[in-house]
């Protein structure tokens, strides 16, 4: 089969052709890319952008979760003291004097009150928390046996402890009755003691 001028033109129009379809596909394959590559750098920046709003989101919340708290204590303390006038007077123990966050230093240590009773012959140290765990109880019985050492102007005087939360963890109170504690808790918009009758304080 002889092969003409015309077939060669014609082969070289369809090479031409064929030259130009694999130019056009590249070109659709780069810009496809190009978009591919357009729309991943749009969603980084987009879930960078997201995450930078959570943290601050994250830090907002936790600075409002703190401020709560220092409030939420502040707001059990000013409910205790109060009812302390009247509660230790039903058990006996006159009360002459209710201070709040009594702070004294010794020795580079500091011992912090959040509520002090006193009369003629008590001094009564409360610990209060918004959630009474019996880590706080434990807490509050060192606090006790250091006590007399950063307060000696009551050292003729009998020392008692109580505990006070609105929230009580399970046990806690148990577990401060048992050392000789009172415990206050809340009831309604007042606040009671939780020991019995027959309870009998310890002289720290």
């Amino acid at each position: 089969m002889t092969t003409t001028a015309d077939d060669v033109w014609r082969l070289l129009a369809e090479l031409v052709e064929a030259q130009k379809e694999t130019e056009r596909r590249f070109q659709e394959t780069d810009h496809r890319f190009q978009e591919t590559e357009r729309r991943f750098q749009e969603t980084e920046r987009i879930l960078k952008e997201q995450s930078e709003k959570t943290d601050r989101q994250i830090t907002r919340l936790s600075k409002e979760i703190g401020n709560l708290g220092g409030k939420w204590g502040r707001f059990v303390e000013n409910m205790v003291a109060p009812a302390c006038e009247t509660l230790f007077v039903n058990r006996g123990i006159p009360v002459h004097q209710v201070s709040q966050r009594v702070k004294k230093r010794l020795n580079g240590k500091t011992l912090e009150i959040d509520v002090l009773v006193t009369n003629e012959n008590h001094v009564l140290v409360v610990e209060v928390k918004s959630s009474l765990s019996v880590d706080d109880v434990k807490e509050l019985i060192k606090n006790l046996t250091e006590f007399r050492q950063f307060f000696p102007e009551y050292n003729q005087k009998q020392l008692y402890g109580a505990v006070a939360g609105i929230e009580i963890e399970e046990g806690a109170d148990k577990y401060a009755y048992r050392q000789g504690l009172f415990v206050l808790a809340q009831s309604g918009e007042t606040v009671s003691i939780l020991n019995d009758v027959q309870f009998q304080p310890r002289n720290w």
